[in-house]
């Protein structure tokens, strides 16, 4: 069973940067691809960015040139770092990780969620 816990998110006015974190426990190293998505009130939850396990990356329109994604195996963490945040970034952010089992195959594994808060 993996857990995911999410951290770095706050409230931050327009223009400004963020880090997001998210911490893999409870196996060991994340085997699959690992993403961010985002949900806004009222919206359904999309993609913002994933990253594979040999750390090639793919990014929401939205947010190219402006988010980095990235991740430390040995940590068993991925970041996203957000600069020039828009109002239109508000959302919850979750991360999810997939993971292969000999027994189960390949499962998907989501955090709880962490509030991003951009003020215009």
């Amino acid at each position: 069973q993996v857990q995911l816990v999410e951290s770095g998110g706050g409230l931050v006015e327009a223009g400004g940067s963020l880090r997001l974190s998210c911490t893999a426990s409870g196996s060991s190293s994340i085997n699959g691809g690992m993403a961010w998505y985002r949900q806004a009130p009222g919206n359904e939850r999309t993609l913002v960015a994933s990253v594979s396990i040999t750390s090639t990356t793919n990014y929401a329109d939205s947010v190219k040139g402006r988010f980095t994604i990235s991740r430390d195996n040995a940590k068993n963490t991925m970041y996203l770092q957000m600069n020039n945040l828009k109002p239109e970034d508000t959302a919850v952010y979750y991360c999810k990780a997939s993971q292969y089992h000999w027994a189960t195959g390949w499962k998907d594994y989501w955090g709880q969620g962490t509030q991003v808060t951009v003020s215009s």
